[in-house]
């Protein structure tokens, strides 16, 4: 009774404040309702998870939420590695660096957003000034206006806003390793692509792990940044599955089709976290599930 009652805060909090939102959109996908009343009442089934299925803007979302998790995984976090493995060097200043480097990412999407769309701006904007200065005025582009540079921009801005994020994990990861095994493999012979490649890089599995799952999670949920920073424009080249629910939910007030899309990125999330941890993360899992068993 008393692990009951000191665990009912959490579970009411919990049931309150995720799992009744959750089957509150789940019964709102299959209704076509404009979210004014009490509870919907035109049943349509599966109709508008059928509508999904064939809408552009929808698709068009998908591929370019899969677009930005590619390039997250094979530019964002490699460069985040590559940035903690020079900061765990010794050198003059590396603690300065790591804090700019990290600033970033305590700033929120919003603030990131209206900041760069001040930078990108195509009337007086840093990034066209600069590229002026330096006699580089062909290059001058509407970042954000232009649907063939928008998502290259906008990632620019998530690997300005998240790297510092990941950076940190992997310096953690990075130090968590012994020197003894470094300095081992070295007199061994090895050179310092082969101790990264068979020491350093397969201890540091677990953190890449789980900076992969965390960055393809968070692209699935992309809305704040891009909205303040697109709105989802120029003609939904930049548009997010986030922002699509937005605007048919409470612009058009189709709330029972923006339900089905809130459900779908929650499967999508859902199933991919539980498929991940399942095949990719079981080795760390059951690791720190012995490591528990053999401290008790």
């Amino acid at each position: 009774m008393t692990i009951v009652l000191f665990l009912l805060p959490a579970i009411v909090l919990f049931a309150l404040l995720v799992l009744a939102p959750i089957a509150l959109a789940t019964y709102s996908s299959v209704f076509k309702w404009n979210g004014f009343g009490l509870f919907p009442t035109n049943f349509i089934g599966l109709d508008n998870f059928t509508r999904l299925l064939g809408d552009e803007i929808f698709l068009g979302d998908l591929s370019r939420g899969l677009v930005l998790i590619v390039f997250s995984v094979l530019i964002q976090l490699p460069l985040a590695l590559a940035i903690a493995l020079l900061l765990n060097q010794r050198m003059r200043g590396r603690a300065v660096y790591r804090l700019i480097f990290f600033m970033p990412y305590v700033l929120s999407e919003v603030i990131t957003a209206v900041l760069f769309t001040m930078i990108l701006s195509p009337e007086r904007g840093l990034a066209n000034e600069l590229l002026g200065l330096i006699g580089l005025e062909e290059l001058e582009s509407t970042f954000l206006s232009e649907p063939s540079t928008v998502m290259y921009s906008l990632f620019i801005v998530m690997t300005w806003k998240y790297f510092g994020f990941h950076m940190i994990l992997y310096l953690a990861g990075r130090q968590s390793i012994p020197n003894e095994l470094l300095e081992a493999a070295q007199i061994d012979g090895a050179t310092t692509w082969k101790v990264f490649r068979h020491v350093t890089l397969p201890l540091m599995g677990p953190t890449i792990r789980i900076t992969i799952f965390l960055s393809v999670i968070g692209t699935i949920q992309l809305f704040d940044m891009v909205y303040v920073l697109t709105g989802g424009g120029p003609v939904h080249a930049s548009e997010t599955m986030g922002v699509t629910m937005y605007e048919f939910g409470f612009k058009r007030f189709q709330v029972g089709y923006a339900s089905a899309i809130s459900v779908v990125m929650f499967l999508l999330s859902l199933v991919f976290a539980i498929g991940y941890q399942r095949f990719v993360m079981r080795r760390d899992t059951e690791g720190a599930i012995t490591n528990m068993r053999g401290k008790r």
